[in-house]
């Protein structure tokens, strides 16, 4: 009889022990969902747009050009005495703005073929099939050549006789000294010249436009009238308005003078 009661009290025991065991499992079984959602991994902040360079942006190509060549075709009319407005508009009609394939692949923006040339060529399809023209390094250097092709070849000799602000007389004496064949030549010069007012760096040149005063605090700029100047114009060429002009200069009327002096800003 006591041998069957101690069989049955172990028998309890190992019951109970086996239902606490099954307990402890449960809870940890639970406890690894509970460190899923704790746990999280957050993705990388992309970089703010704002610490990017912004590249300048143009209305157009002629534009981007007119940028980017301005400063070079203004040293070419102190050195050379060439309107800089027309070094620009040559260059602008006939690179396409920079983009035709003599500029980009050769830096030739003026159409300048060989004659005589010993560095380094491109072959083009122009008059002719596959014809010479020069291939320079940098495009300051075709703009140099340009200059030097004008002054060193006696036919162009008449235009450097010409004022440096006669942009409209320059354009019709190189076609007519045989620089360009197309009888539209100089009128596509001077529509370029008017509509991207480039006349305004042959003024820059020239020292029409000016600083008068100077100081820590502030500057005033003067714009010397030449023929063709409106306060219209002007207003464009200085990004202000006509009565802002007509406040600083004491003007009760738009009319204005040659060689009348002007405080732009």
């Amino acid at each position: 009889m006591k041998r069957i009661s101690i069989i049955f009290l172990i028998s309890l025991l190992l019951i109970n022990c086996g239902s606490k065991r099954k307990i402890v499992t449960k809870k940890k079984n639970n406890t690894p969902k509970t460190e899923r959602v704790i746990i999280k991994t957050e993705p990388e902040k992309p970089v703010s747009s704002e610490t990017s360079p912004k590249a300048t942006s143009y209305a157009n190509a002629t534009e981007a050009y007119i940028a980017n060549f301005s400063a070079i075709a203004k040293e070419e009319m102190r050195k050379y005495k060439i309107p800089a407005s027309i070094t620009l508009a040559q260059g602008i009609l006939e690179s396409g703005s920079g983009k035709g394939r003599l500029a980009v692949e050769a830096n030739n923006h003026f159409g300048i073929k060989c004659h005589g040339w010993t560095g380094q060529k491109i072959y083009h399809d122009d008059d002719a099939s596959q014809e010479c023209f020069r291939k320079y390094q940098h495009a300051e250097s075709s703009f140099e050549d340009h200059s030097t092709f004008l002054t060193g070849r006696s036919r162009y000799s008449k235009l450097f006789q010409l004022r440096e602000d006669d942009y409209k007389g320059w354009a019709k004496g190189l076609r007519a000294a045989g620089y360009a064949t197309d009888k539209k030549y100089p009128d596509k010069l001077i529509s370029l010249i008017e509509r991207y007012q480039l006349y305004k760096f042959d003024d820059e040149v020239l020292g029409r436009i000016e600083v008068i005063r100077s100081d820590e605090k502030s500057s005033y700029i003067s714009h010397t009238v030449v023929k063709g100047d409106t306060l219209y114009s002007l207003s464009k060429t200085y990004n202000t308005t006509v009565e802002e002009l007509k406040l600083r200069n004491n003007l009760s009327n738009n009319e204005l003078s040659i060689g009348q002096i002007l405080i732009i800003k």
